[in-house]
């Protein structure tokens, strides 16, 4: 099954150093509530959508991690299905599972971060993404103008010049 990893420059770095992530680990997915969520949406546009979860998620990550650069990070990767646990919680994103395993780097399709030009906006939003959440619609407004950045793609392979080039 494909998921998308929230991370930060921090994660991809120990991703790199260690060789794997320690499960459990938060994820996005096409899972039944992404699917009832968007009903009328193909898979792609259902993968999309958890790649999106995944990058505000990445948010909140850089909030709490005050040495990460301030770009989103996600990871696409390919874990069995039966490691992965849609969270049926009132409360979680449409997509929100678990994964009760580690990610190897050799299970990483590609790496997804914003380009230099969304950093401002990325400071922004961290600083209010928690409000956004809470309901807050100038904090939504500051979170919105991140989300029209499109993150860029990287293959495994270049994870460590994008780290590199930060």
């Amino acid at each position: 099954m494909r998921v998308y990893l929230p991370a930060t420059t921090t994660v991809l770095q120990r991703l790199l150093d260690q060789g794997r992530l320690d499960g459990p680990l938060t994820v996005f997915a096409v899972t039944p509530e992404l699917r009832r969520h968007y009903e009328l949406s193909d898979d792609e546009e259902l993968e999309y959508a958890a790649l999106l979860a995944a990058a505000r998620a990445s948010l909140r990550l850089i909030d709490i991690d005050p040495s990460a650069a301030r770009r989103r990070v996600v990871l696409a990767a390919d874990v069995a299905d039966d490691a992965v646990t849609p969270i049926e919680d009132d409360g979680a994103d449409a997509g929100a599972a678990r994964v009760h395993a580690d990610v190897a780097v050799s299970a990483v399709a590609s790496a997804h971060v914003d380009l230099a030009e969304a950093e401002e906006d990325v400071r922004r939003a961290v600083g209010v993404v928690l409000e956004a959440d809470l309901g807050s619609e100038d904090a939504q407004f500051a979170v919105d103008q991140v989300e029209g950045h499109e993150l860029a793609w990287y293959a495994t392979q270049e994870i460590g010049l994008v780290l590199e080039l930060l």
